[in-house]
């Protein structure tokens, strides 16, 4: 019995071909995209403007320290270095944006400095800022890669457009040119004794103008990775910064849960039991009048009301430590994929139940993160994996298949991810590249 081809579906050898076609034209797609699309130009505009934003910032640093350094014995010295040490937050917020938005590198930005009280708190705030002090070794460190860079690309991407317009006004220039026997006008090589036709010699430097144009993104994406990974080293909070921050954050969110707990009590619960009283008590003025119909209403009414602080209560529990954890963090997992507005499959290998603390961060970022999925990806399917990732570590993995681009806004979701992980010395990290995948992993102790 021979089956036949699904509708639509090509068979044969030509259907085939044209499936192999199409998935050759689709992966050429994908690298020129890839190779020159939007990223690609924006780290070539990174690299043509590093070089006078690094010139700017080294002047600045010599205006901070040389000054700073030989008058610090004075009164002005010290203000003076103390003052451009906070002050250095500023340059380096603009590179750690301009890192951000052009090479499309999530560096985190570092806490607030400590609150000083008086001119001598304010000195000693700004000589131990580690984050300007930090901001500054960026300044200088900065400007040798982003010189090489700007004055490679912009030498590129000029020489090769004058090169590549060459065809154009050329027809303005006159060659250095000789004849052969025949009568052909020939262009004489400046370098050498060659020659060869002025037409072959016209395109030819055209083509080479082109080449340089379409070599500019290759060289930039190299050129650029030296400040990036400065960046990442000096323009981040560091560890003490980040730990003392994810605390900081923790601390408020306590504070606003308990304010939140506090005002559902209170607007709640409570009015339903202080109402449950007033009734009650009314039920028992009318017992005493000798009126049990109109007592008997009264007490159904408070018996309602009874019933729904109950229901009030019992979802305020839940939502302060979800029941489904009670038989562990897989199985809480394995029910709220099956929840998910986009399919999920699961990939779940815990040899070790987590802490309690653990177990319940976990499940939360995994209920935000599915959350995002189905609200901003586009996915068609996403998969979560939950493994060991080290000796006392464990390693939580949601995959998407959407349209990727997610980026962490500062007062947005995965911020408040990246904190609340923060607060067990966790790590979050995001990869979503235009067209997707998005891919965001999160590193956990298996104890708090």
């Amino acid at each position: 019995m021979s089956r036949r081809p699904a509708s639509g579906q090509p068979a044969g050898p030509a259907g085939c071909r044209r499936s192999g076609r199409s998935g050759t034209l689709s992966t050429v797609a994908r690298f020129l995209q890839a190779t020159y699309g939007g990223r690609a130009w924006a780290r070539l505009l990174y690299a043509v403007i590093g070089g006078p934003l690094a010139v700017l910032g080294f002047a600045y640093t010599l205006l901070v320290l040389l000054p700073g350094t030989v008058a610090s014995a004075t009164l002005i010295g010290l203000p003076w270095l103390a003052t451009g040490v906070r002050a250095a937050r500023g340059p380096a917020a603009v590179h750690r944006a301009l890192v951000r938005g052009l090479l499309r590198d999530p560096i985190e930005s570092p806490p607030r400095p400590q609150a000083a009280h008086g001119l001598f708190g304010w000195i000693r705030v700004g000589l131990t800022d580690a984050t300007g002090w930090r901001a500054l070794a960026y300044l200088v460190l900065k400007l040798p890669p982003a010189m090489v860079a700007t004055v490679a690309t912009a030498f590129l991407c000029l020489y090769g457009l004058t090169a590549a317009l060459y065809p154009l006004w050329s027809r303005f220039t006159v060659f250095p040119s000789t004849t052969d026997e025949r009568g052909t006008h020939l262009v004489t090589i400046t370098i050498g004794d060659g020659t060869m036709p002025e037409w072959l010699y016209v395109t030819a430097v055209g083509l080479a103008g082109l080449l340089l144009l379409l070599a500019a993104p290759w060289v930039a994406r190299g050129l650029v990775q030296p400040d990036r990974l400065l960046a990442r080293a000096l323009l981040r909070p560091t560890r003490a910064s980040h730990l003392r921050q994810a605390r900081t954050q923790a601390m408020d969110d306590a504070a606003a849960r308990l304010r939140r707990i506090e005002r559902d009590l209170h607007d709640g619960a409570q009015t339903q039991l202080v109402a449950l009283a007033l009734r009650l008590g009314m039920a028992r003025d009318e017992l005493a009048d000798g009126d049990p119909e109109a007592a008997l209403r009264l007490v159904d009414t408070a018996h309602q009301g009874a019933k729904q602080a109950l229901t009030e209560l019992r979802d305020l529990v839940r939502g302060i430590h979800p029941p489904v954890l009670d038989t562990g963090l897989g199985p809480a997992l394995q029910t709220l994929s099956a929840r998910s507005a986009v399919p999920v499959e699961l990939d779940i290998h815990l040899p070790d139940r987590p802490s309690p603390a653990i177990e319940t961060i976990a499940y939360y970022t995994a209920a935000e993160l599915l959350a995002n999925v189905a609200k901003h990806s586009g996915a068609r399917q996403a998969v979560l994996t939950l493994a060991p990732e080290r000796t006392g570590w464990l390693r939580l993995t949601v995959h998407d298949d959407g349209i990727g681009g997610a980026r962490p806004a500062p007062a947005g979701g995965l911020t408040g991810l990246a904190h609340r992980v923060g607060t067990v010395d966790g790590r979050l990290e995001l990869s979503s590249p235009p067209g997707g995948p998005t891919v965001v992993t999160v590193e956990l102790p298996v104890r708090a």
